[in-house]
């Protein structure tokens, strides 16, 4: 069934998912939870599944039905994914190192893509009660805890102290060798796609993430920045998309909010690690 031009109309009952779903991590962060191990050797708990589990369920439950793909499904070949026009793309525990840690650096991200582009997006804090949320066409919002919902947007002109946000657990030394290009700025480190989100809010100008990533990883907190008027590209300048190829790695990227700025030039000659 195709996407109507207004995924607004389901951005309420996935907010409720999210939310449902950071009580259960919430439940598990303050147990005395056992830390497992993916393929790739990243870490996994209990939270990071029970999330996953529960947000499934539910989004396969809301109509019009879409496929699902969940950083915790198994892996599906890009011959399927490829015939999917419209897809629920979510991370159901991003940042599960900042979990460990027990710094409240973590989220819950669920987006909707159509046709290779996040239409809908909703980034949930549990530990920090704060949700970041936002549907084409129709605005980027911030809410805490259960106050109204504040429209955002991002910081338009950049001071001349930039403000970046950069990975607290993925530093690397092509970011260094960007951030001392870039001239006089202010970094803070923080985990999970909540860098995104302090650009869209205009707390940050500059998200540099000269490391890798998955699309689960950036696509919700996508949308809420690009509803925010942001942008999020490749070192090229080309906006980031999703599912048009068979790894699900992103590229490198830059999340900015002033425009009138060439934030590419101080990564020339960086070159992608794969």
């Amino acid at each position: 069934m195709p996407l109507g031009r207004e995924p607004s109309r389901l951005l309420e009952p996935v907010i409720a998912l999210a939310k449902e779903a950071g009580q259960r991590i919430t439940d598990i962060y303050h147990s005395d939870f056992r830390i497992g191990a993916k393929d790739d050797n990243s870490p996994l708990t209990a939270a990071d599944l029970a999330s996953h589990h529960y947000l499934v369920e539910g989004l396969e439950s809301l109509r019009p039905k879409y496929p699902v793909l969940s950083e915790e499904s198994r892996a599906l070949p890009f011959e399927t994914r490829s015939r999917w026009e419209t897809f629920w793309l979510i991370d159901p525990l991003d940042g599960t190192r900042e979990f460990i840690k027990r710094n409240g650096e973590f989220t819950v991200n669920i987006a909707l893509i159509h046709r290779h582009e996040p239409v809908l997006g909703v980034v949930y804090a549990p530990a920090l009660g704060i949700c970041y949320f936002a549907s084409e066409g129709c605005g980027a919002f911030k809410q805490t805890g259960d106050a109204e919902p504040e429209t955002i947007h991002v910081w338009p002109k950049a001071p001349a102290t930039v403000r970046v946000v950069g990975s607290r657990s993925h530093g690397t030394l092509a970011l260094r060798l960007y951030l001392s290009r870039l001239g006089e700025h202010e970094l803070t480190s923080i985990g999970s796609s909540l860098k995104f989100c302090l650009v869209a809010e205009g707390r940050a100008d500059l998200y540099p993430r000269i490391g890798p990533t998955s699309e689960w990883d950036t696509a919700a907190a996508h949308c809420v920045v690009k509803e925010a008027g942001g942008e999020v590209t490749d070192l090229s300048g080309r906006t980031l998309r999703y599912n048009t190829k068979e790894s699900m790695l992103n590229p490198y990227f830059l999340v900015y909010g002033d425009r009138t700025r060439d934030w590419r030039r101080y990564a020339a000659g960086i070159t992608e690690e794969r």
